[in-house]
């Protein structure tokens, strides 16, 4: 299937309609559903999420813009609750814990190998390496307070391995600013890259500060609270990799040209047929709201959306482990630092974000006390303990 952005029409928004038992269904079963439909899930919520985040933010500053964000944003509001609402209440807090970080892992993996800028793709294979790790930490952590496996949610798509050490991610904001893509010279997919990954990491930030607390076993709580630390240094590299000097209305046309690329991914991947519904009715919606946003955006900044969109949409996002990737990525590059916006070797790693890390790990890091004496096996503590 393809789509030509500039000429799609999808939805006209006083169409776009819900219902309660729509926007409640039935949740996606966390042993019978491929993991990819739980990732595909998790990824669009933050990406509505993020979308509704800076529709509000650019409400405040253009008031001409007002209504129309608001009329959409209602629709996408629905569109985000109906998706969240897939993930059931079989799934504990961790075990959707282990699921954002398989997101974090195999979306980021599979978008730094399509993406053409290579200083991007460095960027997205450095935060790679510490979503892999905390994801080993997460899986040491549910050993611990659960009794479970994590690769009961993974699937075997998903190594369980340490990563670049989380103790050693923290750094000085100064090192976690990158230098930003050029709007003039950069490849469309670049910009609909850097907002996917942007988004995704947004929601994981926002998902950990609101559970981390919620826990009694102190070494949980702690551990959320350091790697939601990182999940914010994350936030703040992906934040910075996307040109400032975007207008208002470029940067909203752009978010719902990503909306629409990832509803296409996911429904061109989805083998839940019932879910798979779900993304291709999106993807229309979000057709027709782009539809309606290239209409403002010629009305107000008397421009060509053809300036900013793709003819056609790239090829869909590959979701598949991508397993080979990572590994080749943490064999050649567990050991690289960020010196102010370059990756350097860690010998060359600035004193800024020695001492912040110093100071941070002074009384003991969460992340390498719930993995003493970890490693991944196939089975449970329960079941160690048992035999």
């Amino acid at each position: 299937m393809t789509i030509t952005l500039l000429d799609a029409r999808g939805t006209p928004l006083e169409q776009q309609k819900f219902t309660w038992r729509e926007l409640t269904p039935k949740p996606l079963s966390k042993l019978d559903d491929d993991a990819f439909t739980r990732v595909r899930v998790i990824l669009m919520n933050g990406i509505e999420q993020q979308v509704n985040r800076f529709s509000h933010m650019c409400g405040q500053f253009n008031p001409a813009l007002r209504y129309a964000l608001a009329d959409i944003r209602r629709v996408e509001h629905h569109q985000q609750t109906m998706i969240n609402w897939l993930l059931g209440a079989d799934h504990s807090p961790l075990e959707t814990t282990i699921g954002y970080e398989q997101v974090a892992i195999e979306v980021t993996a599979a978008i730094a190998q399509q993406e053409p800028d290579e200083y991007l793709a460095q960027a997205y294979r450095f935060g790679l390496l510490e979503d892999f790790d905390h994801m080993y930490r997460y899986s040491a952590l549910m050993d611990r307070v659960e009794g479970k496996d994590a690769n009961n949610i993974l699937q075997c798509y998903t190594d369980i391995l340490p990563g670049r050490p989380t103790s050693v991610e923290h750094r000085a904001p100064e090192d976690d600013l990158r230098e930003p893509y050029d709007k003039h010279a950069t490849d469309p997919i670049s910009k609909l890259n850097a907002l996917t990954i942007f988004s995704g990491e947004y929601q994981t930030r926002d998902y950990y500060m609101n559970i981390g607390p919620t826990f009694s076993d102190p070494v949980a709580r702690a551990l959320y609270a350091e790697i939601a630390s990182i999940e914010e240094q994350h936030v703040t590299q992906y934040g910075s990799i996307i040109d400032p000097n975007e207008t208002w209305l470029e940067k909203w046309l752009l978010y719902e040209a990503n909306e629409v690329y990832n509803y296409y991914s996911c429904m061109e991947t989805e083998s839940n047929p019932r879910i798979k519904a779900i993304w291709e009715r999106f993807l229309d919606y979000e057709l027709g709201h782009l539809n309606k946003v290239m209409a403002l955006f010629k009305k107000y900044e008397r421009r060509d959306p053809a300036e900013i969109l793709p003819e056609r949409l790239p090829d869909p996002i590959a979701y598949q482990s991508q397993r080979e990737f990572v590994r080749k990525t943490l064999s050649e590059e567990i050991d690289l630092r960020a010196r102010g916006t370059e990756f350097v070797h860690k010998t060359e790693e600035g004193e800024a974000s020695k001492r912040y890390r110093e100071q941070l790990n002074s009384t003991g890091s969460p992340s390498d006390a719930v993995a003493m004496n970890y490693r991944w096996q196939p089975g449970t503590e329960l079941a160690k303990k048992i035999a």
